[in-house]
C-alpha cells in the first residue's frame, strides 16, 4: 500500500480519464442507477474534509481562513467575474431553455472537490482551496437560484430551492460534521491516512458511476451546442484567473489555485439538481467530460506560464 498510494498520486489524471472511459463503456452495456451518485459524493467530500484541520482552528486551516486577500480574490473571481463570462457565453443559446439551464447550472457553480487535486498537481495552494470549501459551497447554494432567475427567467417555473437545501445538507453539512467528529476521536490519525489513501480510487469510482449513469442520455441526446461554450470557458478563465490573482497580489501557488478554482466547475455536486430539469443532466455530464480533458492541459501548461 505504501508504494501504491504515491503511484496513484502521480498518475491521477490518466486514471481519472480511464475511469471516465470505463464508466462510459459500462453505462452503454448495463444500466447504472443514479442512486449511487449522492452516497459517493458524500464519501468523497467527507474524505476531502478530513484533510482540513477542523479540530484545530489555529493551524493551517485557520491561517488560510484569515488570508482575506486570497478569499476576496476567490469570491470576486467565482461570483462576479465568472457569472459575467457565463452570461456572455450563453447568449447564443438563450432561446434553448433546457440547454441554457444545464449550462448555467454547471458553469455558475465553483468546484469544491477535485479542483483541490488538480490544483495540487500543478503546484497550486491546495490548502487555501480546502479552507475555502465550505464558504464556496454555501455561497453557491445561496447565489445559484439568484443567477438562474436573472440569466434565465423561465427557470423559476421549474427550479425550486429544495434541491439546493438537500444538496447542501447531504453534500456539505453532513460530511463536514462527520469529519469534524472523526477528528476528535482516537482513530482520527488513522482515518485521515485512510481517507488520503483512498482519494484517488474514490474519485475514480465517483467519476465512473456518474458517467455510467448518464452516458445513455448523452449518447442519444449529445448537447453539441454546449461543447464550444465549455471549451471557450476553459480558455477564457485561465487568463482571467491569473489577472485576478495579480490584482490581489497573490504569489505563484495562490495564483495557480485561483486559476483552477475559476475554471473548474461543480458538475458532480450540481448533477442531482440538474436531474430535476429534463434533459439538463446530459448537459452537465458533457461539461464534466470536456472539463477533465481541459484539466489535463491545465496541469501540463499552467506551471510553465505561471511561475
Amino acid at each position: 500500500m505504501a508504494r501504491i498510494v504515491p503511484w496513484l498520486d502521480r498518475h491521477q489524471i490518466p486514471l481519472y480519464l480511464l475511469a471516465l472511459g470505463v464508466g462510459a463503456a459500462v453505462g452503454l452495456i448495463v444500466p447504472v442507477s443514479e442512486a449511487w451518485i449522492d452516497p459517493l459524493l458524500m464519501a468523497l467530500i467527507y474524505a476531502t474534509f478530513l484533510g482540513l484541520p477542523l479540530a484545530s482552528p489555529s493551524s493551517t486551516l485557520g491561517s488560510s481562513l484569515r488570508d482575506t486577500r486570497f478569499l476576496a480574490a476567490l469570491l470576486v473571481l467565482n461570483f462576479v467575474l465568472v457569472p459575467a463570462v457565463v452570461y456572455l457565453l450563453t447568449r447564443p443559446i438563450a432561446q434553448n431553455h433546457t440547454l441554457l439551464i444545464g449550462v448555467l447550472l454547471v458553469l455558475l457553480a465553483p468546484c469544491v472537490d477535485y479542483v483541490i487535486v488538480f490544483s495540487g498537481l500543478a503546484g497550486g495552494a491546495k490548502e487555501k482551496l480546502l479552507a475555502a470549501t465550505p464558504l464556496l459551497m454555501g455561497l453557491q447554494m445561496l447565489l445559484l437560484p439568484v443567477y438562474l432567475r436573472f440569466f434565465a427567467p423561465a427557470a423559476s417555473e421549474v427550479f425550486q430551492l429544495s434541491p439546493f437545501i438537500r444538496a447542501f445538507l447531504l453534500l456539505i453539512a453532513l460530511p463536514f460534521a462527520a469529519a469534524a467528529l472523526t477528528q476528535r476521536l482516537p482513530i482520527a490519525q488513522r482515518a485521515q491516512h485512510t481517507a488520503e489513501s483512498s482519494m484517488v480510487p474514490l474519485m475514480m469510482l465517483t467519476l465512473a458511476v456518474v458517467v455510467a449513469s448518464q452516458i445513455p442520455a448523452v449518447r442519444h441526446d449529445l448537447p453539441l451546442a454546449a461543447i464550444p461554450i465549455y471549451v471557450a470557458f476553459l480558455l477564457i478563465m485561465a487568463p482571467i484567473g491569473a489577472l485576478t490573482a495579480k490584482v490581489f497580489h497573490q504569489d505563484v501557488p495562490a495564483t495557480r489555485a485561483l486559476v483552477f478554482s475559476g475554471a473548474t466547475r461543480n458538475s458532480l455536486v450540481v448533477l442531482p439538481l440538474a436531474l430535476t430539469v429534463p434533459g439538463a443532466a446530459a448537459v452537465v455530464v458533457t461539461q464534466t467530460l470536456v472539463e477533465l480533458l481541459g484539466m489535463v492541459v491545465y496541469v501540463r501548461l499552467l506551471p510553465r506560464f505561471i511561475r
